[in-house]
């Protein structure tokens, strides 16, 4: 497949799987959204269906990585790190396209959430305990439609919880998931993989929310700093880091044990 391929595939399916899957949060957490409050179950089922649609679209351009530790991984498995600079650049671009299609999908909710008083604080009134909390943070009350957030700060339990959390999703894309040329997902391999995913977010999606994919959350990250959103708080960059680092270094471990255990 020749880079253009490559990156307008990563791109596009990157893309749909964070409109999907941000949409589901965004469904989930907004006022005047029919969906306000469907709960976890809604997001963990919603992220496995935003993996199944996205790899389906993408991958016979592809491969559909759609993950840059899936895209480390393959290249530590292959010895062959040429069009991993493509790779990523696609799938950073698709994930802040996708973030800034949830906004507009979304713009009347986002206005309506982030001029609530009760959710955002304000003069006569009295801040919430999310609020207060997401103040402290330095996460505005809308980020985690964007991206992910521990629910207890401490930098080593979460780098390690999104490395476990990557471990198990790279490696069941490496021996379950492949195409028959090796790079990239098959069309079985795509549904196992969107199971995988559900389960880690029942399971293992507590703690950090499961970024497991470090374009999945920085991209739109960026994307929330960017755009005109009223009252909406920090984007939390003292965090940004740990679901960048750890998932990447879950994909290198994974790649690993699969070397060793499995080639």
């Amino acid at each position: 497949m020749s880079s253009s391929d490559i990156f307008i595939g990563e791109t596009i399916g990157t893309a749909v799987l964070i409109l999907l899957g941000g949409g589901v949060c965004a469904a989930v957490t907004l006022k005047a959204s029919k969906a306000r409050g469907a709960g976890w179950l809604a997001i963990a089922f919603g992220w496995g269906f935003a993996v199944l649609t996205a790899v389906y679209t993408s991958a016979p351009l592809s491969g559909a990585h759609l993950n840059p530790a899936v895209t480390l991984a393959l290249a530590i498995k292959d010895h062959d790190y040429g069009t991993l600079p493509v790779y990523w650049g696609g799938q950073l671009l698709g994930a802040m396209i996708g973030a800034t299609l949830v906004w507009v999908a979304y713009m009347g909710q986002f206005r309506a959430h982030l001029t609530d008083r009760e959710i955002v604080g304000g003069p006569g009134a009295q801040d919430t305990v999310k609020a207060v909390e997401a103040e402290e943070a330095a996460a505005g009350p809308v980020l985690g439609i964007f991206s992910t957030g521990p629910e207890i700060r401490n930098a080593v339990q979460n780098l390690l919880t999104e490395i476990i959390g990557t471990i198990v999703l790279v490696l069941a894309v490496l021996t379950q998931g492949l195409n028959n040329e090796g790079n990239g997902l098959g069309a079985v391999g795509a549904l196992i993989t969107a199971l995988v995913v559900v389960a880690i977010g029942l399971s293992l999606g507590g703690p950090t929310g499961y970024a497991i994919n470090p374009a999945r959350d920085l991209g739109p990250r960026i994307v929330h700093a960017l755009l005109p959103l009223p009252n909406k708080g920090g984007s939390d960059w003292s965090y940004a880091w740990v679901p960048v680092v750890g998932p990447l270094i879950g994909g290198a471990i994974a790649a690993g044990i699969y070397n060793v255990a499995f080639a």
